[in-house]
């Protein structure tokens, strides 16, 4: 019974699932030249969370990527999920398409990438999150010709909002036999697998969109078991461990670590008190100092750090068959993959979903966990802050390129800044499509990122005026290695760095530059109004 079948089966009864992959048969003809594309991206994955960029966690398929191509060390998304997917998959800020805050309907001339690739004859898939809210249909909207879209994001083993092609499915049955994870990276392969069977002299688009290692910490307690005693030092000593490699391996050789701020966490956390009688005496509302936690609470947070180390192990292992699928179609040389995280990793503690059961297996489907301040801030080494807001803990996410036949370079980094508005005008770079302005019958401001393709031979800047940050009350501005930033919600006073030696957002220059800070921050206003302008056309 074919793969597709198989899954379609465990969603509408509940019927086991098989955790391994399905052989495909590879004897169709070989990847059409233009070079087939593929996006893979994590959900609240902190910028050191990675093997290769230097956390304990096994991504040993993610680390292999980065051997055979490049890591950045510059690479910013928006902060949060449903702006950074927006912006991912138009080129656009999200500000300019209405989706921070995410309005009813995109712009009339908002194009996502399917719909530019589709003119140069590729066939596209999806699957996992989507979230962007204005456009929910993926296959309609989004220009997808498959799709496989998980709505539910509090439910690992269970989802009840699941949708094959947009056809909404029966809730998933908790018998063991479902893993997000696992089901995205299926889906993939099947996709690929039909592609190569009916389509193969047609180059593709696949857009792995995982949940991991979004909250509620839900993991395979097989590669849980993997971690138990990995974090037990505590997230102090693994902060200083992953500062210590990403000076070393040239990432940030002159990275220091950002100062540990114990009160800053999302005003919609659980309040102390409250989060404490929920979970238990284990959990710790605020980062604070390791050592003066008690035992109890020193073991149940090793736990959770190995709750989500598992997930992101599972999410590498999935990766790897995916890999292996692209092999056996002769493909993975003349494919680009992108590997990044929507944000940085999050602070939150909240319980949603079913709720929480202290009496559950934590990371089991009955516990509901959040990763929280302490080992967010590790997750982020060596930056400030966390997932929502725009210090560099919130906005950087580490990037993969991988791709053989197009660029020699392996095993290198790049210095050059990024940011996933850059995913778009960068494949129809290599993919050769000219970009035009009209589009629905309407015609479309400029994209606002720029092409990487420069930056994949050798680690040259890509010239650019500035970019622009904005969420939740939170903003910044680079240009540059300067950068200002909004603290907080409420803030009237802004804060300039100097990021070329302060990437840790710790020496506040305004008083010795206070022109150029006004002066920058005057851009930011000028380009908010601009901004949201263009997603309201007149």
């Amino acid at each position: 019974m074919p793969l597709r079948y198989v899954l379609l089966c465990v969603l509408l009864l509940g019927a086991p699932a098989v955790h391994g992959f399905a052989q495909t048969d590879t004897s169709s003809p070989k990847s059409p030249s233009k070079p087939n594309i593929v996006v893979i991206l994590a959900d609240d994955l902190g910028f050191s969370d990675l093997g290769c960029y230097g956390s304990q966690i096994q991504t040993p398929n993610l680390n292999s990527l980065a051997e055979e191509g490049l890591r950045y060390a510059k690479f910013y998304n928006t902060a949060r999920c449903w702006p950074t997917r927006a912006a991912l998959m138009t080129g656009y800020y999200p500000q300019q398409i209405g989706m921070d805050p995410p309005q009813k309907k995109l712009p009339p001339w908002t194009r996502m990438l399917p719909h530019y690739l589709k003119t140069a004859g590729y066939r596209s898939y999806h699957s996992g999150k989507w979230h962007i809210r204005a456009a929910e249909d993926v296959v309609a909207q989004g220009g997808f010709d498959r799709s496989f879209k998980i709505s539910d994001q509090d439910r690992f083993f269970s989802p009840r909002r699941v949708a094959l092609d947009d056809v909404n499915q029966p809730p998933v049955k908790n018998d063991g036999s479902f893993y997000a994870t696992e089901a995205i990276g299926e889906y993939g392969v099947e996709f690929l697998s039909e592609h190569q069977e009916k389509h193969a002299q047609d180059p593709f688009f696949l857009y792995l969109a995982f949940t991991s290692p979004h909250f509620p910490l839900h993991a395979l307690q097989e590669d849980v078991q993997k971690y138990k005693e990995t974090f037990s030092s505590g997230w102090d000593v693994h902060r200083e461990k992953r500062l210590a490699y990403l000076k070393e391996s040239g990432l940030i050789p002159n990275a220091e670590l950002s100062m540990r701020e114990e009160e800053t966490k999302p005003r919609w956390n659980l309040e102390a008190d409250k989060l404490i009688e929920a979970i238990g005496p284990g959990e710790v509302p605020n980062a604070v100092a390791w050592k003066t936690l008690t035992d109890e609470q020193k073991e149940f947070q090793a736990l959770k750090m190995a709750i989500h180390a598992a997930m992101i192990d599972r999410m590498d292992q999935v990766i790897g068959r995916v890999l292996q699928q692209l092999r056996e179609m002769d493909a993975l040389g003349n494919t680009l993959i992108f590997f990044c995280s929507d944000n940085g990793a999050s602070a939150e503690q909240i319980i949603r979903g079913d709720l929480h059961n202290p009496d559950a297996v934590p990371g089991s489907a009955e516990s509901y966990l959040c990763l929280g301040p302490g080992w967010s801030t590790a997750a982020n080494t060596p930056f400030r802050r966390h997932k929502s807001w725009v210090h560099e803990g919130g906005i950087s996410t580490p990037l993969i390129v991988h791709w053989p036949e197009g660029f020699a370079a392996a095993g290198e980094s790049r210095q050059a800044v990024g940011h996933v508005i850059d995913i778009v005008p960068t494949v129809l770079d290599v993919a050769g499509i000219q970009w035009s302005p009209e589009w629905n019958e309407a015609t479309a401001p400029p994209l606002a990122g720029k092409s990487l393709v420069p930056s994949f031979a050798t680690d040259q800047p890509i010239e650019r005026e500035f970019l622009f940050f904005s969420h939740d009350g939170h903003h910044a501005l680079r240009q540059g290695e300067w950068k200002v930033v909004s603290p907080d919600d409420n803030s009237v006073d802004w804060e300039l760095y100097n990021l070329a030696d302060d990437r840790d957002e710790s020496n506040n220059l305004t008083p010795l530059h206070r022109e150029r800070m006004t002066t920058m921050q005057l851009l930011w206003n000028q380009l908010n109004r601009e901004m949201r302008a263009q997603a309201n056309p007149q």
